[in-house]
């Protein structure tokens, strides 16, 4: 690929402004830094949720990735040691419109500028984020650089070189980054007001999770709907997770391309699927799982992110509000005979899940667990372990 000539940065820097995101074409945004101090290169793109950043920012399949919200009051209720999808953060940097403010919630223990800090994770506020939305979905996201420079002058020009040198996620295996190193027993139940946490106690059936970046409150759904839970590492055999003894086998959410993950993951789920096990995917694992019945992912312009997509279940009619965050799909068209859509965007039609005709083998593309306002999707997780009951 020929080398890019070094654009101009000899652009006025606004007042105060210690902090920019440089794009790989060199447009420059400039803003007020927030977070860690340093420079970070990812893939920049947006997401429409109105709560929930907290959740956001560290759920695993973001790894690679900028945030931009869409939402212009972002860091307004703090943040707490229980919202959170996985202890270290994966996320690249965040994007927001307005400073972050004091927060105003009774569950706060903490600004969320100091948990930025705290998880070394650099951003800016105080940027048109209406317009970087409408670019990318124009044309698509861009790879770009978060620089914080606090009381300083950003480098932009290292920044650029950064960003026009990254390979973006296409043909990206991300998942063994996020993923666990060993196996390990899960019991958290979903959280409850008065009460928090608990603790499932009397399980209904064993099942093996395995990790490509699994978010927490999905095992806590796992392990509230009925299920002793054991995660495995995303690098697990079709062996490793059969001699588990598993009752059935769930396939996490998590970043990169999973072609890429495919790799490793297909022969896996390939033979879980000919050991007969009832198998349940999402995001990801719904991607991975198609791959091993034979079709095809691709990646998106712009990709599905936020917490306000309309998705219908084709066999009930039913149009549930999803929490979404995924940046690649399966291609219809690929999908072989026996394999059926489920599930389908409002938005554009893409596909939001898969099922095989006469086996205990389905997936989402969504987060049923995310819980944007309604629970309207917690009821895949009884389906899956209603399919485990049926199948015993």
């Amino acid at each position: 690929m020929p080398q890019q000539p070094v654009p101009s940065f000899d652009i006025p820097r606004p007042p105060h402004a210690d902090a920019a995101l440089v794009l790989a074409d060199g447009t420059v945004l400039w803003g007020r830094g927030i977070g860690a101090a340093g420079m970070s290169v990812g893939e920049v793109v947006f997401n429409t949720a109105m709560s929930g950043y907290q959740e956001t920012l560290t759920d695993p399949s973001y790894a690679g990735q900028i945030i931009t919200f869409t939402f212009p009051h972002i860091g307004n209720v703090g943040a707490n040691g229980e919202d959170i999808e996985t202890v270290t953060p994966a996320v690249r940097g965040l994007i927001v419109r307005a400073d972050i403010t004091q927060p105003a919630n009774w569950r706060a223990v903490q600004h969320l500028d100091a948990w930025l800090k705290g998880h070394g994770i650099a951003g800016l506020a105080g940027v048109d984020t209406r317009a970087l939305t409408r670019r990318i979905r124009s044309a698509g996201a861009p790879n770009g650089v978060v620089v914080h420079a606090p009381g300083g002058v950003p480098d932009l020009e290292a920044a650029w070189k950064l960003a026009a040198g990254w390979p973006g996620l296409n043909g990206m295996d991300l998942a063994g980054d996020v993923s666990c190193r060993q196996s390990f027993a899960w019991d958290e139940t979903e959280w409850a007001l008065e009460t928090g946490y608990g603790r499932q106690t009397a399980p209904r059936c064993h099942v093996v999770a395995v990790d490509f970046g699994a978010k927490r409150n999905i095992l806590r759904c796992l392990a509230s709907a009925g299920c002793k839970v054991t995660v495995v590492p995303a690098g697990s055999s079709a062996e490793d997770v059969l001699r588990l003894r598993p009752d059935g086998v769930f396939l996490s959410n998590g970043p990169g391309d999973p072609a890429a993950t495919g790799a490793y993951a297909v022969p896996m789920i390939k033979g879980v699927l000919a050991a007969g096990k009832p198998l349940f995917g999402i995001c990801l694992g719904h991607q991975m799982l198609a791959l091993a019945l034979g079709a095809r992912t691709f990646k998106m312009e712009t990709g599905h992110r936020g917490a306000n997509h309309p998705v219908k279940d084709l066999a009930t009619g039913k149009v549930e509000i999803t929490s979404q965050n995924h940046g690649f799909v399966v291609d219809e068209a690929s999908l072989p005979a026996g394999v059926a859509v489920t599930h389908r965007s409002l938005f554009d039609q893409s596909v939001e899940g898969i099922a095989v005709a006469g086996k205990p083998v389905f997936s989402v593309q969504y987060h049923p667990e995310a819980s944007p306002g309604p629970e309207d999707s917690h009821y895949l997780f009884d389906r899956f372990v209603d399919t485990i009951a049926a199948s015993k």
